[in-house]
């Protein structure tokens, strides 16, 4: 597909580098031509150093010979603007990225008076993440995710003390036909190994039959867990800390935003009801203890500033708050998470992508997915001879360890996969993949060229 991209932020450089892994002809748009430079040297793309608000350059772009335009600049009107430009102009599918509120209280009406196909937001997306997890605790509906004859299973290892120091290899023994295919530890989602060994406080994620593993979920969950989450405290008021602190509230959360712009705590207390506009720095350890921090339900980080939100974020954790999130930007911290003990750490640029990737992808393609604690999702692919994971053993493929194929719906027939198994055309797949390994994941589905990837 030919899509373009407007703008070369870390939104666009993100999903440029993930889409060259597929079948993808990628154009980006920016008007800074240092930072196209340095794009380029770093990916085979097509670079255009302009306006995309300007008709001429759509058209001499000939923007109606595109499949998708993603405006990702750094204003949602010219996002608007530039997609509704394009979509006029004969782009088939446009998606913009729109993030102000005032914008999200009347997107139904921007999107159909604009001629707008999509719209993305990143600060939504972690914060709807962020409440799943707080307030539903479990991050599949209930428990248990379904999808035909098979269904994933998420229970803690201490609901089956059995498990507990037990090697992934040895998982057969006590759960036969069953396949671990993720572990979450500490805060971060992990692909296990056959000697990756079962630590008491971790949460498993199982993948079976429907019928044994339904079978399973009544002997290792709680029916019915929802949180009692009552009081909650919220580093920063941008617009994340906006978002969650309605959602919080609305579901009858005591909730307290600590920002240290005054400005903008005038236009939270303006915009919030039921919720505490705290003036001062969230990094001032007495202003949080005089705000009674000890008390908190959950502490969530979402400053600006990934170093103070991970920091804030261990620092809640050492008094002993039970649900503490960090919401990060930058993958380079994410290895540091399952070391500092923060229940979950929140990349709104992987969520972000991995959505706009789903939509270019279309049902075609992927079939459904689901996302897991914001940090990985399962995928139901129905596999082309084309693509790169077809008529190959699993053994032989050599894939990215942030990508596990969990089973394969073959006619009536489920497959449980081991490592002889290949995929055949025809077959829905369903694979678990690292939102950071989306590119990797792209690779699979790409078509098989000279130089291939599972060599």
């Amino acid at each position: 597909m030919k899509i373009a991209i407007v703008g070369a932020g870390k939104l666009g450089h993100k999903v440029a580098d993930a889409l060259l892994g597929g079948d993808h002809s990628v154009t980006v748009i920016d008007k800074n031509e240092q930072t196209l430079q340095k794009l380029q040297s770093q990916m085979d793309i097509m670079t255009v150093a302009a306006n995309a608000k300007q008709i001429s350059v759509l058209k001499d772009l000939h923007i109606s010979s595109y499949d998708f335009l993603l405006a990702a600049t750094d204003r949602d009107e010219k996002n608007i603007v530039i997609a509704s430009f394009a979509k006029k102009l004969g782009c088939s599918k446009v998606i913009a990225r729109v993030r102000d509120p005032e914008h999200m209280n009347q997107l139904d009406f921007i999107r159909d008076t604009m001629s707008i196909d999509f719209t993305v937001n990143p600060d939504l997306a972690i914060t709807m993440e962020i409440y799943k997890y707080l307030v539903e605790k479990y991050t599949l509906s209930n428990g248990i995710y379904t999808s035909g004859k098979v269904s994933f299973l998420e229970f803690y290892a201490d609901k089956m003390p059995v498990l507990i120091d037990m090697s992934v290899s040895n998982l057969k023994s006590v759960l036969p036909g069953m396949l671990l295919v993720a572990i979450s530890r500490n805060g971060k989602v992990i692909i296990p190994h056959g000697n990756t060994v079962i630590e008491a406080e971790d949460c498993l994620y199982i993948v079976g039959e429907k019928a044994p593993v339904t079978a399973l979920s009544k002997k290792v969950q709680e029916k019915g867990k929802w949180t009692d989450i009552q009081k909650v405290m919220i580093i920063g008021g941008g617009k994340t800390g906006l978002y969650l602190s309605q959602k919080l509230a609305d579901f009858g959360a005591s909730v307290k935003i600590i920002e240290q712009n005054k400005e903008r705590c005038h236009y939270l207390s303006e915009h919030l009801e039921d919720v505490m506009i705290l003036h001062g720095d969230g990094t001032d350890l007495s202003l949080l203890e005089e705000e009674n921090l000890d008390e908190m339900d959950a502490f969530v980080t979402a400053t600006g500033y990934d170093e103070d939100n991970l920091l804030l974020a261990l620092m809640a954790k050492s008094h002993h708050i039970e649900d503490v999130i960090a919401k990060v930007s930058r993958g380079i911290y994410t290895d540091m998470i399952s070391k500092m003990g923060v229940d979950m750490a929140l990349n709104p640029l992987d969520i972000t992508a991995s959505n706009i990737l789903r939509i270019i992808q279309g049902d075609q393609r992927v079939l459904s997915s689901q996302l897991i604690e914001g940090q990985a999702e399962i995928i139901e692919i129905v596999a082309g001879d084309h693509m790169k994971l077809t008529d190959k053993a699993l053994k032989d493929m050599k894939l990215p360890e942030g990508v596990i194929i969990a089973a394969i719906h073959r006619g009536l027939e489920l497959i449980i996969p081991s490592g002889d198994t290949v995929i055949k055309e025809g077959d829905k797949v369903i694979a678990l993949c690292l939102l950071s390994e989306v590119a990797a994941m792209e690779k699979l589905l790409c078509t098989k060229g000279v130089t291939d990837f599972l060599k």
